[in-house]
């Protein structure tokens, strides 16, 4: 059962990582914006944040997280946005880094 639940984690992650950040054009989840994913009966929970708390763009990328879930068949989603901890270049993944200039 533990293995089953795991591998929806990974299918939804999958999805996630199509969803770019607007500004910067890299996924979400290499950004590492995304700090958990539940999944029960079809009900997607995301708990993640954005770069800075007062990003305008929020809007277009929670609407980008439903549209490419709904795609894979989850039609429920509650994403659950916080800052805490804050979100940190560290959080990203090393493709991201390289992408950004933060590794060669």
């Amino acid at each position: 059962m533990h293995k089953d639940r795991e591998d929806r984690i990974r299918k939804i992650m999958k999805i996630l990582e199509r969803v770019n950040d607007p500004e910067i054009g890299i996924s979400i989840v290499d950004l590492g914006l995304v700090y958990g994913v539940e999944e029960l009966d079809g009900r997607v929970h995301i708990k993640m944040t954005l770069t800075t708390p007062g990003c305008p763009l929020f809007m277009f990328i929670e609407q980008d997280i439903r549209n490419e879930l709904e795609k894979g068949g989850y039609k429920k989603v509650e994403i659950e946005w916080t800052f805490d901890p804050p979100w940190s270049p560290e959080r990203m993944s090393k493709k991201a880094r390289k992408m950004l200039g933060y590794e060669e």
